[in-house]
């Protein structure tokens, strides 16, 4: 779809972008995608780096932008504004970065903020859209590649690169991609930037720890990228988020964060939170055994092998679905075998309303890397069936169905 017969302008019109253009040879087309959102009703703010200046020149932006270009974080130093990087995190409906540079995806990701416009994006909470653009080497070292993936985890949309030519006559991936992928995914984005406003949703992500003895537990190889990606994409559409976590990583703030390591502790988090919230998303591997007697100091190996009990842990997820009074519960099925099968047979047992299967065999799904492949399988019968994807992109499938179920899908329609 060409970004001029795109459905963006009634969902463009009136929201404040701001457009950051970095520095590289590909900025100039940054000087047409203002012009294209500006044409679509947008209020566009410029802001660019001092090495976008070397390619092209903050006048052009101004000119074609709704206000002048931002350029510098002191401006206050000059009569200016005093701090530009807060008003504009602030007041931002969707922030582009377009192109994206090697220096600035790294700046992002370590949370660096020495200018501008890395300034600006951590003081938003509006979603980022980011175009790489720089030459094939640069896009597949796996510096570059380990930030992407912090990005997306902490729920940044990349609309990757293209094969093409780049500059100096060298042809391979890493071209910017077409202003009409770029501004369609813009228009996406801001369609369904708030459709979960007002929703209070619980998410558990993690695989739970049962201790053996003070040192040593018996747990699950679950990372929590699943979960902490479900519930990056549900801030970000509007809903108010309580994550019940088990791991340490670090999530969009604005979160209500709960610290469990435990089943039974994930239980009574869980539990106390159920009455007061809409949308429950069981994303944690919780372990479904756990040693009946923990050892109060560590077992010695000198002291032969021990003999571990085990007994059932809380089911959670089956106790949720006996109770729940109006909330839409979402479970997980991670199976080795007959995954439809055994996902349909716990999503009955269980009164689970949308159940997420996935192969966690497969090496490039399930635990501990950033894709998925899922098989989606819906109290009404429905039935729904993803590549490989990224974890947040699945996210967002997964928060399209549950929008479905609430209704919450109407206003996208009509924006596009």
């Amino acid at each position: 779809m060409s970004a001029d017969n795109a459905p963006v302008g009634a969902v463009l019109d009136g929201r404040r972008i701001v457009l950051a253009v970095s520095g590289g040879i590909a900025s100039y087309k940054a000087v047409e995608l203002c012009r294209l959102l500006v044409d679509a009703g947008a209020h566009v703010i410029p802001v660019l780096t001092d090495d976008a200046q070397r390619f092209v020149g903050a006048l052009t932006f101004s000119a074609l932008a709704s206000e002048p270009a931002c350029t510098n974080l002191f401006s206050g130093s000059d009569g200016g504004e005093p701090i530009p990087h807060t008003r504009l995190g602030q007041s931002a409906d969707l922030i582009m970065v377009v192109p994206a540079t090697a220096k600035i995806i790294g700046k992002y990701a370590a949370g660096i903020s020495d200018d501008l416009l890395s300034a600006t994006l951590l003081a938003t909470r509006a979603p980022v859209l980011m175009a790489p653009a720089m030459h094939t080497e640069m896009w597949e070292h796996a510096a570059v590649q380990e930030n992407i993936a912090t990005l997306c985890r902490r729920g940044v949309h990349i609309v990757g690169p293209e094969s093409g030519r780049l500059a100096g006559g060298d042809i391979g991936q890493g071209r910017l991609a077409g202003l009409d992928r770029i501004v369609e995914a813009a228009s996406e984005l801001l369609a369904r930037g708030r459709d979960l406003a007002g929703l209070r949703v619980l998410v558990t992500a993690g695989g739970t720890r049962e201790a053996i003895d003070p040192v040593r537990f018996v747990g699950n190889r679950s990372s929590g990228k699943m979960g902490y990606a479900v519930a990056a994409v549900a801030a970000q559409r509007g809903a108010s988020v309580t994550l019940v976590t088990t791991t340490a990583a670090a999530v969009t703030s604005g979160m209500q964060i709960i610290r469990v390591e435990t089943a039974q502790e994930m239980h009574q988090a869980v539990m106390s939170q159920f009455d007061a919230v809409d949308v429950v998303v069981m994303a944690a591997a919780v372990a479904d055994f756990r040693p009946k007697a923990v050892a109060f100091e560590k077992l010695k190996k000198n002291d032969g092998v021990p003999e571990i009990v085990l007994e059932p842990t809380e089911d959670i997820l089956a106790e949720l679905g006996a109770c729940k009074v109006g909330q839409v519960l979402v479970g997980f099925a991670a199976e080795t075998d007959n995954l439809a099968e055994h996902a349909a047979d716990k999503m009955l047992r269980k009164h689970v309303d949308l159940m997420v299967a996935n192969d966690v065999s497969a090496t490039d799904a399930g635990f501990e890397v950033d894709t998925n492949r899922a098989l989606l399988l819906d109290s009404s019968g429905a039935r729904e069936e993803t590549p490989l994807i990224t974890k947040m992109a699945l996210a967002g499938v997964i928060w399209d169905r549950v929008a479905e179920r609430l209704g919450r899908t109407e206003l996208i329609k009509e924006q596009h």
